[in-house]
C-alpha cells in the first residue's frame, strides 16, 4: 500500500491531471478578481473601440472616491449634430453634477465627420451622414457600455441617457431599441425621430424644450439649414412625440403642472420662463415629464454661456438642464 510520503514523492497520471485542474481553476478565479477589482482612477478619461469595422470613441467623467466595491449609474450624454465629445463635455457643464452625485459621466462621438469634427448621430430620420450610411450608433453605444463595464464597476441597472439636439434624439432611439439596458432618458432641444417605436418595457421619460427654440421648432416643421450641409431636418411636434411615450407608458392623460418659475428682473434670465408638466401614475412607476421653457433657444439650461449664441438662440439659467435631469434619474432603475 502507498504510504502519504510515497504519494507525494511519486505522483501518478491522475495526480498530475488533478493539481493542473486545480491550479487552471485558482488562475480562472484569481483574472476573474483582477478583472472585477479594475477600477479607473477618477477623472477625466479618453478610451477608442471598434465597431463595425470602424473606430470609435468616448470621454468618461469618473467622480471622486469611486470604489471597486460601489458600481457607479452611467449618464450617457450626446453631443448636438456637427458637434464632438470634447466641445459638449465643456458646454453642458455636467460634469460638476456627476463629481457631486457619484456617477460617472460619458460623452460618446458620433460619426461622419473630418476626424473628430462635425460629428453626427444616427436617430433614425436624422441626421447627416451617420444617418445617411445607417451607422450603427445603438450598436456603439450597447458594445461602449460593455467596454466600460470591462475598465470599471458599473451599474447596469441605472444606465440613463440624454444629449442635446441629434443628441436628443439619440437619447430617444435607445429608449425605444435598447429599453432593456436603458432606465430612463432626459433629451433637450430634440424630439425623437425613429422609424419604428417599439420600446419592451414602459421607460420614464423627461423632455427639455423651449417653446422659442429656433432650430428644433417646438411646433414641429422644417427647421433651417443644417450647418455645412445645408439640409433641413422635418422635426415632430414635441407635445405630439411625447403623447406616445403618455400612451406606451400607460399614464394618466392629463399632467399636473406646476407654477411656471420666472426669470428675475434684471438678470440675463429676465423675461424668461420654465413650467414643468408631470404625466403619472404611469405603468411601472415610470413618468413622463415636460419642462416647457420660454424666451430660449436651441440651448442647454444651465450650460455654459454665450457659447455660439449667433447660431443657438438666447442661453438661459432658469433651471439647471444636469440637476433636474439627475434628480429624475435617481428615482429610476431597470430593476424598478
Amino acid at each position: 500500500m502507498d504510504t502519504l510520503k510515497d504519494v507525494e514523492t511519486r505522483p501518478g497520471p491522475g495526480a498530475i491531471r488533478t493539481a493542473l485542474l486545480v491550479l487552471l481553476i485558482a488562475a480562472s478565479v484569481s483574472g476573474s478578481s483582477i478583472a472585477a477589482a479594475a477600477i479607473l482612477d477618477p477623472g477625466d478619461h479618453g478610451f477608442t473601440l471598434e465597431h463595425q469595422f470602424r473606430k470609435r470613441s468616448y470621454l468618461a467623467r469618473v467622480p471622486p472616491h469611486a470604489t471597486a466595491a460601489a458600481p457607479l449609474p452611467v449618464v450617457l450624454n450626446f453631443h448636438g449634430g456637427a458637434a464632438n465629445a470634447k466641445n459638449h463635455k465643456s458646454y453642458s457643464r455636467m460634469d460638476a453634477v456627476a463629481d457631486r452625485e457619484g456617477f460617472i459621466a460619458v460623452y460618446p462621438n458620433g460619426s461622419g465627420g473630418i476626424g473628430e469634427r462635425f460629428l453626427t448621430w444616427n436617430a433614425g430620420t436624422c441626421c447627416g451622414p451617420a444617418a445617411a450610411t445607417q451607422a450603427d450608433d445603438v450598436g456603439f453605444v450597447l458594445a461602449l457600455l460593455d467596454d466600460l463595464a470591462r475598465r470599471t464597476p458599473v451599474d447596469r441597472n441605472r444606465i440613463y441617457a440624454t444629449g442635446l439636439s441629434n443628441g436628443a434624439m439619440m437619447a430617444y432611439r435607445l429608449a425605444a431599441e435598447a429599453s432593456e439596458r436603458i432606465a430612463a432618458v432626459a433629451p433637450v432641444a430634440g424630439a425623437m425621430t425613429v422609424v419604428r417605436f417599439a420600446p419592451s418595457r414602459p421607460v420614464p421619460v423627461m423632455h427639455i424644450h423651449s417653446v422659442d427654440d429656433q432650430r428644433a421648432l417646438y411646433n414641429g416643421g422644417l427647421g433651417p439649414p443644417f450647418p455645412l450641409s445645408g439640409t433641413r431636418v422635418l422635426h415632430p411636434p414635441v407635445e405630439e412625440m411625447l403623447a406616445r411615450w403618455v400612451r406606451h407608458n400607460g399614464c394618466a392623460p392629463q399632467p399636473a403642472i406646476a407654477a411656471a418659475l420666472r426669470g428675475g428682473d434684471g438678470t440675463r434670465d429676465q423675461g424668461q420662463s420654465a413650467r414643468k408638466f408631470v404625466y403619472a401614475p404611469c405603468r411601472a412607476g415610470t413618468e413622463v415629464v415636460l419642462w416647457k421653457l420660454t424666451g430660449a433657444g436651441h440651448v442647454w439650461p444651465g450650460g455654459q454661456r454665450d457659447y455660439m449664441k449667433r447660431l443657438l438662440g438666447a442661453d438661459t439659467a432658469i433651471i439647471d438642464a444636469n440637476s433636474e435631469m439627475w434628480r429624475f434619474f435617481s428615482r429610476f432603475t431597470l430593476s424598478r
